[in-house]
C-alpha cells in the first residue's frame, strides 16, 4: 500500500469562497492514475484551518487503509468498483474517474497578428487553450445552497413569537437575538459553523456578562440549531463540537440596612434621584424592575389594618405575589403621587453604577440587588422563608433559600442565643 494512500482534502471543487463552506473528503489512491473521493461533511474555511484533520477523521482514514491492505493481500484489482465492494460504498456515490486530472482542452486555432520587418502585418495560427468548465450544480446541491442562505435570525424570532411565553420571558429570549444581530457574523443557516459559534462565545466574554449568562445564551441558540439539524436543514449541529462552560453564579451581595439608609438619605438630582427612588421602592417591596414598571397603585394594592399590600402577578413568570409596601417605599410613592417613574432597565442600571461610585459602595448596584436586599432584610428579621417566598412570587422555596446563604447577621444572632442555651 502506498504511503498516505488515504488523505484528507478540503474544498476540492473550490466552492467555499462563494458558499461559505466546502466539502471535506477522503482521497483514496488506488493506483497512479486512479483515485476515489469519499465525501464526509461540509465545513467552513475557518473550521478547516483550526482543526487537526488527521486526528478528527482518524477512524475513517484507518478504516479505508485497512480496506486497501485487504485488497492488496487478496490480489484483487485496484479499481473503484472493487474498492466500493470491499468498503461497502455505493458505486453511484461520489464517483471518481480512474484518470489523471483533466488537462486543458485545445480549441480551434486563432490568428495571432505579427508585425514584419517591412512594416506589414502577417498572421500566424496559434492554439487557443481553455480550461474545462466547472460542472453545473445539481438540483440537490442548488437546494442545499438555497437552504444555507436562509436567515437563522428570522427563524429564531418566528419560533419565539410562536411559543406561548410570558412577556418578560419573551423579552429575555429576544435579548439573545439582539446579541446575535450585534455580533453580525451569524445570520444564515450557512453561518452555523463551530468556528463561528466559538468566535461568538469569545465576543460575548466582554467582561460584562457572566459565564452563567453566556451559558444561557448558548443554551437558547443550541435549542434551535438542534431543531435545524433534526430537520436536516444544516449539515451538523455546531454545538456537537463545542462544549460551553456553565460557570458558577457569583454570591449575591445585597445591601445592609445601614447601606440602604445611606442610599435613601443621599441628595441626588434629576434622573439619579428618580432611579434611586425606584431602587428604594424595590428594596422595600421586593418587586423586580419589570414589575415596578407596570405597577398600578389603584389596581394592585389593598389595605389590611394600617398597612398597604401589593397583590400582583410577576411579569417574568406569571407567579402571584403578595408583599407589603414598607414605609420607605410608601414615601417614594407619595413623592410621585403614587405613580412610579418610567425608565429602561439598561439606563436605570447605568445610573445606579454612577450612584454606586458616588457613595463609594464596594458592592455592585443593579436592580437585582434591590430585590435581593428585600429578601435578606425579611429573612434577617425572622420572617418565615415560606412567607418571604410568597412575597417575592417564588414558586419554589428553594429559590428563596439562595438568599438565606448570605445572612451572616442572622447566623450571629442565633449562634449567640444558642450559646446562652448550652448547659
Amino acid at each position: 500500500m502506498l504511503k498516505n494512500a488515504v488523505s484528507v482534502i478540503f474544498d476540492r471543487r473550490k466552492t467555499s469562497s462563494k458558499r461559505g463552506y466546502g466539502m471535506v473528503e477522503l482521497r483514496v489512491y488506488l493506483s497512479r492514475d486512479c483515485r476515489r473521493y469519499i465525501s464526509i461533511e461540509n465545513v467552513s474555511p475557518d473550521e478547516w484551518e483550526k482543526m487537526d484533520a488527521n486526528e478528527v477523521y482518524a477512524d475513517k482514514i484507518k478504516k479505508y487503509e485497512n480496506v486497501l491492505t485487504a485488497m492488496e493481500l487478496l490480489n484483487v484489482p485496484m479499481d473503484i468498483p472493487t474498492f466500493n465492494q470491499y468498503a461497502g460504498l455505493n458505486s453511484d456515490t461520489a464517483p471518481s474517474p480512474c484518470s489523471p486530472q483533466m488537462p486543458m482542452q485545445q480549441s480551434m486555432v486563432y490568428a495571432q497578428p505579427i508585425v514584419m520587418a517591412n512594416g506589414q502585418i502577417a498572421y500566424t495560427m496559434m492554439p487557443n487553450y481553455i480550461m474545462p468548465q466547472a460542472p453545473m450544480p445539481t438540483p440537490k446541491q442548488k437546494a442545499k445552497d438555497d437552504i444555507a442562505k436562509r436567515s437563522f435570525i428570522d427563524y429564531v424570532k418566528k419560533a419565539v413569537e410562536a411559543e406561548d411565553l410570558r412577556l418578560g420571558t419573551k423579552k429575555h429570549k429576544l435579548v439573545v437575538v439582539t446579541a446575535l444581530e450585534r455580533y453580525g457574523k451569524i445570520k444564515t443557516y450557512g453561518d452555523l459553523t463551530t468556528a463561528k459559534i466559538m468566535d461568538f462565545d469569545a465576543w460575548l466574554h466582554d467582561g460584562v456578562r457572566t459565564d452563567v449568562t453566556i451559558y444561557g445564551y448558548h443554551k437558547f441558540i443550541k435549542k434551535y440549531t438542534r431543531q435545524l439539524k433534526i430537520a436536516d436543514l444544516i449539515p451538523y449541529n455546531p454545538y456537537d463540537r463545542f462544549k460551553v462552560k456553565k460557570g458558577k453564579s457569583k454570591e449575591r451581595e445585597p445591601l445592609t440596612e445601614a447601606e440602604l439608609k445611606v442610599l435613601r438619605d443621599v441628595k441626588l438630582i434629576d434622573k439619579l434621584d428618580r432611579v434611586r427612588d425606584l431602587f428604594v421602592f424595590a428594596a422595600y417591596t421586593g418587586l423586580s424592575f419589570a414589575d415596578t414598571q407596570i405597577f398600578d397603585y389603584e389596581r394592585m394594592t389593598e389595605q389590611l389594618g394600617d398597612m398597604v399590600f401589593i397583590n400582583g402577578e410577576r411579569v417574568k413568570t406569571g407567579n402571584k405575589f403578595f408583599t407589603p409596601i414598607l414605609e420607605p417605599a410608601m414615601k417614594v410613592l407619595e413623592k410621585y403621587s403614587h405613580q412610579l417613574p418610567k425608565i429602561s432597565n439598561q439606563k436605570a442600571n447605568d445610573f445606579l453604577h454612577v450612584i454606586e461610585e458616588k457613595l463609594e459602595f464596594k458592592k455592585k448596584l443593579t436592580f437585582h440587588v434591590a430585590r435581593h436586599s428585600f429578601a435578606t432584610l425579611a429573612l434577617a428579621h425572622d420572617i418565615p422563608i415560606e412567607n418571604v417566598a410568597r412575597m417575592l412570587g417564588h414558586q419554589n422555596v428553594k429559590t428563596t433559600q439562595i438568599y438565606a446563604k448570605v445572612l451572616h447577621s442572622t447566623i450571629e444572632r442565633h449562634a449567640a442565643n444558642l450559646e446562652k442555651e448550652i448547659i
